[in-house]
């Protein structure tokens, strides 16, 4: 039986995914929602997303820290996640405010602009138990290359090499991706390495930071590679 899943990175204009047929690559989409991906994916057994699912209730979560701590020089690519309350604020200046007397720390604009995908794809694992996985590109690529890469992904050199890392894979990314090839070349590569890592899952061979993941009311929080 043929193993379908998709990787999925959001990007300014919405979603960008890449689907694969037996880790081999299948075709690039796009996607103005998550939503629509999830409606048109044709049965994956699992999509993978680079976004975060699931938020506890009063404290940062251990998946973030441990994710960056793999990373070396790509540990800015991971952002903290704040408390679920947080995202439930109206506008940023309540949002930092309240993760301060949380966590004692602010929350960065970065990581408040990400709030209506986020929303969007928690409500989507929620409703759909077992189909959504969170994966981060850059540990997804740090395992495939046994070491943190040392180019940014937006650089010339990091984009050969990432690419170079998903061909060895078995994952030959093509020149022609139809409407996909419009999306940014480093949030293809993100989705197709989110999509290795989705793989991954379907065939039992993911690990996880942490691990075992953390749970909150009945979910299981983490980051999978």
């Amino acid at each position: 039986m043929s193993i379908h899943v998709i990787g999925v990175d959001a990007y300014a204009l919405g979603w960008v995914g890449v689907e694969l047929r037996d880790g081999a690559f299948g075709r690039a989409v796009l996607a103005a929602t998550l939503y629509e991906i999830v409606a048109g994916s044709s049965g994956a057994a699992v999509i993978g997303v680079d976004i975060p699912l699931g938020m506890l209730p009063d404290r940062w979560r251990a998946a973030d820290t441990l994710a960056a701590d793999q990373l070396g020089p790509r540990r800015g690519s991971v952002f903290r996640v704040p408390p679920r309350a947080v995202w439930q604020e109206p506008d940023f200046a309540s949002a930092n405010r309240l993760c301060r007397e949380l966590t004692g720390a602010g929350l960065s604009r970065q990581s408040w602009a990400l709030r209506p995908k986020l929303l969007e794809a928690n409500a989507i694992w929620e409703r759909h138990p077992g189909l959504l996985f969170e994966a981060h590109p850059e540990v997804s690529f740090r395992t495939m290359a046994g070491e943190p890469l040392p180019h940014a992904k937006k650089t010339w050199s990091g984009q050969a090499r990432r690419r170079e890392l998903l061909a060895r894979n078995g994952i030959v990314l093509p020149d022609k991706l139809g409407p996909a090839g419009q999306a940014p070349p480093d949030d293809i590569l993100d989705a197709a390495a989110v999509a290795w890592t989705a793989h991954r899952v379907a065939t039992g061979a993911a690990l996880s930071h942490p691990s075992p993941p953390e749970e909150e009311n009945g979910s299981r929080i983490a980051i999978y590679y």
